[in-house]
Protein backbone atom coordinates (compact mmCIF):
# COMPACT_ATOMS: atom_id res chain seq x y z
CA UNK A 1 0.00 0.00 0.00
CA UNK A 2 2.53 2.37 0.89
CA UNK A 3 4.19 1.48 -2.71
CA UNK A 4 0.52 2.45 -4.20
CA UNK A 5 0.93 6.24 -2.23
CA UNK A 6 4.28 6.60 -3.31
CA UNK A 7 3.24 5.86 -7.05
CA UNK A 8 0.54 8.42 -6.49
CA UNK A 9 3.06 10.99 -5.06
CA UNK A 10 4.98 10.75 -8.65
CA UNK A 11 1.65 11.66 -10.69
CA UNK A 12 1.23 14.89 -8.53
CA UNK A 13 4.77 15.47 -8.87
CA UNK A 14 4.31 15.24 -13.35
CA UNK A 15 0.57 16.63 -13.38
CA UNK A 16 0.39 19.10 -10.82
CA UNK A 17 3.19 20.12 -8.72
CA UNK A 18 5.45 21.25 -12.04
CA UNK A 19 2.73 22.88 -13.67
CA UNK A 20 1.31 24.82 -10.79
CA UNK A 21 5.16 25.46 -9.52
CA UNK A 22 4.39 29.46 -8.38
CA UNK A 23 1.70 27.90 -6.31
CA UNK A 24 3.85 25.28 -4.15
CA UNK A 25 6.56 28.22 -3.87
CA UNK A 26 3.90 30.28 -2.62
CA UNK A 27 2.82 28.31 0.43
CA UNK A 28 6.52 27.79 1.29
CA UNK A 29 6.60 31.15 2.86
CA UNK A 30 3.32 30.20 5.21
CA UNK A 31 -0.43 29.46 4.99
CA UNK A 32 -3.30 32.31 4.73
CA UNK A 33 -6.77 29.78 4.51
CA UNK A 34 -10.05 31.38 4.20
CA UNK A 35 -11.41 28.38 5.97
CA UNK A 36 -11.12 25.63 9.14
CA UNK A 37 -13.42 22.89 8.30
CA UNK A 38 -13.92 20.46 11.02
CA UNK A 39 -14.91 16.90 8.90
CA UNK A 40 -15.20 13.62 9.80
CA UNK A 41 -12.21 11.12 9.20
CA UNK A 42 -14.49 8.99 6.83
CA UNK A 43 -11.88 7.98 3.93
CA UNK A 44 -15.06 9.13 1.44
CA UNK A 45 -14.89 12.60 2.10
CA UNK A 46 -11.87 14.41 0.61
CA UNK A 47 -12.69 17.98 1.90
CA UNK A 48 -10.47 19.77 -0.26
CA UNK A 49 -11.70 17.49 -3.50
CA UNK A 50 -15.53 18.49 -2.56
CA UNK A 51 -14.87 22.13 -2.33
CA UNK A 52 -12.56 22.43 -5.26
CA UNK A 53 -9.80 23.75 -3.18
CA UNK A 54 -6.38 24.66 -4.00
CA UNK A 55 -3.57 23.87 -1.14
CA UNK A 56 -3.14 26.42 1.39
CA UNK A 57 -6.87 27.65 1.16
CA UNK A 58 -8.73 25.01 3.87
CA UNK A 59 -7.37 24.58 7.51
CA UNK A 60 -8.72 20.93 8.69
CA UNK A 61 -9.38 18.95 11.44
CA UNK A 62 -10.71 15.85 11.00
CA UNK A 63 -12.27 13.31 13.45
CA UNK A 64 -14.54 10.13 13.84
CA UNK A 65 -17.99 11.85 13.46
CA UNK A 66 -16.52 15.63 12.88
CA UNK A 67 -17.35 16.50 17.03
CA UNK A 68 -16.55 19.31 18.55
CA UNK A 69 -15.65 18.25 21.80
CA UNK A 70 -15.99 20.80 24.27
CA UNK A 71 -12.79 19.69 26.44
CA UNK A 72 -10.83 18.16 23.63
CA UNK A 73 -7.32 19.83 23.65
CA UNK A 74 -6.83 18.70 20.35
CA UNK A 75 -9.07 20.45 18.44
CA UNK A 76 -8.94 23.33 20.93
CA UNK A 77 -5.38 24.10 20.08
CA UNK A 78 -6.46 23.60 16.09
CA UNK A 79 -9.66 26.20 16.36
CA UNK A 80 -7.21 28.97 18.74
CA UNK A 81 -4.20 28.30 16.02
CA UNK A 82 -7.16 29.15 13.27
CA UNK A 83 -9.02 31.44 14.45
CA UNK A 84 -6.88 33.59 16.61
CA UNK A 85 -3.39 33.18 14.46
CA UNK A 86 -4.41 32.56 10.93
CA UNK A 87 -7.08 34.45 11.15
CA UNK A 88 -9.75 32.23 9.24
CA UNK A 89 -13.27 33.76 8.17
CA UNK A 90 -15.26 30.70 8.31
CA UNK A 91 -15.71 27.85 10.49
CA UNK A 92 -17.39 24.84 9.03
CA UNK A 93 -18.45 21.86 10.70
CA UNK A 94 -18.84 19.29 7.82
CA UNK A 95 -20.65 15.89 8.15
CA UNK A 96 -21.99 13.56 5.34
CA UNK A 97 -24.22 10.84 4.83
CA UNK A 98 -23.66 7.07 5.68
CA UNK A 99 -21.69 8.21 8.68
CA UNK A 100 -20.15 5.26 10.21
CA UNK A 101 -19.79 7.03 13.80
CA UNK A 102 -23.23 7.91 13.43
CA UNK A 103 -24.31 4.57 12.64
CA UNK A 104 -22.37 3.43 15.62
CA UNK A 105 -23.79 5.58 18.09
CA UNK A 106 -27.00 4.52 17.03
CA UNK A 107 -26.18 1.01 17.56
CA UNK A 108 -24.14 1.43 20.25
CA UNK A 109 -20.34 1.91 19.87
CA UNK A 110 -17.58 -0.49 20.70
CA UNK A 111 -14.00 -0.54 21.10
CA UNK A 112 -11.74 1.19 24.58
CA UNK A 113 -12.09 4.78 22.78
CA UNK A 114 -15.10 5.01 20.58
CA UNK A 115 -18.06 4.77 23.17
CA UNK A 116 -16.24 7.49 25.05
CA UNK A 117 -15.72 9.90 21.82
CA UNK A 118 -19.59 9.30 20.45
CA UNK A 119 -20.74 10.65 23.85
CA UNK A 120 -19.87 14.18 22.64
CA UNK A 121 -22.74 13.69 19.82
CA UNK A 122 -25.28 12.02 22.74
CA UNK A 123 -27.93 14.78 22.53
CA UNK A 124 -28.55 14.62 19.12
CA UNK A 125 -29.27 11.03 19.28
CA UNK A 126 -31.57 11.56 22.47
CA UNK A 127 -33.05 14.51 19.99
CA UNK A 128 -33.96 12.26 17.18
CA UNK A 129 -34.80 9.19 19.96
CA UNK A 130 -37.60 11.63 21.40
CA UNK A 131 -39.32 11.30 17.39
CA UNK A 132 -39.92 8.34 17.92
CA UNK A 133 -39.65 7.53 14.18
CA UNK A 134 -40.44 3.94 12.65
CA UNK A 135 -37.47 1.76 11.87
CA UNK A 136 -39.54 -0.68 10.20
CA UNK A 137 -38.13 -0.39 6.59
CA UNK A 138 -34.61 0.86 5.00
CA UNK A 139 -36.06 3.61 3.91
CA UNK A 140 -37.04 4.58 7.65
CA UNK A 141 -33.88 3.88 8.73
CA UNK A 142 -32.09 5.72 6.46
CA UNK A 143 -34.24 8.54 6.81
CA UNK A 144 -33.54 8.34 11.07
CA UNK A 145 -29.61 8.25 10.28
CA UNK A 146 -29.85 11.15 8.35
CA UNK A 147 -31.65 13.19 10.28
CA UNK A 148 -28.91 11.86 13.06
CA UNK A 149 -26.18 13.07 10.78
CA UNK A 150 -27.66 16.59 10.41
CA UNK A 151 -28.64 16.57 14.29
CA UNK A 152 -25.35 15.99 15.29
CA UNK A 153 -24.11 18.90 12.74
CA UNK A 154 -26.52 21.54 14.51
CA UNK A 155 -24.77 20.03 18.01
CA UNK A 156 -21.32 20.31 17.32
CA UNK A 157 -21.95 23.95 15.74
CA UNK A 158 -23.55 25.13 19.08
CA UNK A 159 -20.45 23.51 20.82
CA UNK A 160 -18.00 25.57 18.49
CA UNK A 161 -19.53 28.52 20.97
CA UNK A 162 -18.29 26.70 24.10
CA UNK A 163 -14.88 27.85 22.78
CA UNK A 164 -14.54 31.89 24.00
CA UNK A 165 -12.25 32.82 21.51
CA UNK A 166 -15.17 31.75 18.80
CA UNK A 167 -17.59 33.36 20.19
CA UNK A 168 -15.81 36.58 20.44
CA UNK A 169 -15.09 36.48 17.22
CA UNK A 170 -18.30 35.54 16.12
CA UNK A 171 -20.51 38.02 17.47
CA UNK A 172 -17.68 41.16 16.29
CA UNK A 173 -18.30 39.50 12.78
CA UNK A 174 -15.22 38.58 11.79
CA UNK A 175 -15.91 34.97 12.06
CA UNK A 176 -18.86 32.68 10.51
CA UNK A 177 -19.81 29.18 11.98
CA UNK A 178 -21.80 27.40 9.55
CA UNK A 179 -22.70 23.37 9.40
CA UNK A 180 -22.48 21.74 6.30
CA UNK A 181 -23.86 18.45 5.22
CA UNK A 182 -22.23 16.39 2.11
CA UNK A 183 -24.22 13.66 0.18
CA UNK A 184 -22.26 10.66 -1.00
CA UNK A 185 -25.33 9.69 -3.40
CA UNK A 186 -25.37 12.75 -5.36
CA UNK A 187 -22.14 14.83 -4.16
CA UNK A 188 -23.84 17.91 -3.66
CA UNK A 189 -23.46 20.09 -0.28
CA UNK A 190 -26.50 21.29 1.69
CA UNK A 191 -26.53 24.26 4.67
CA UNK A 192 -27.63 22.19 7.66
CA UNK A 193 -26.85 25.44 10.28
Amino acid sequence: MVQKLLAGNKIFLEEDFKKNRNHYQNLQTGQSPHTLIIGCSDSRVNVERIFGAEMGEIFVHRNIGNIVAKDDSNLGTVLEYAVTHLGVSSVIVLGHSECGAMKALMEGGHGKYIPGWLENAKAAKEYVDSLNLSESTPEEKKKKLTLLEKENISLQVKNLYSYDFVKKASESGKLIVKGLYYSLEDGTIEEVV
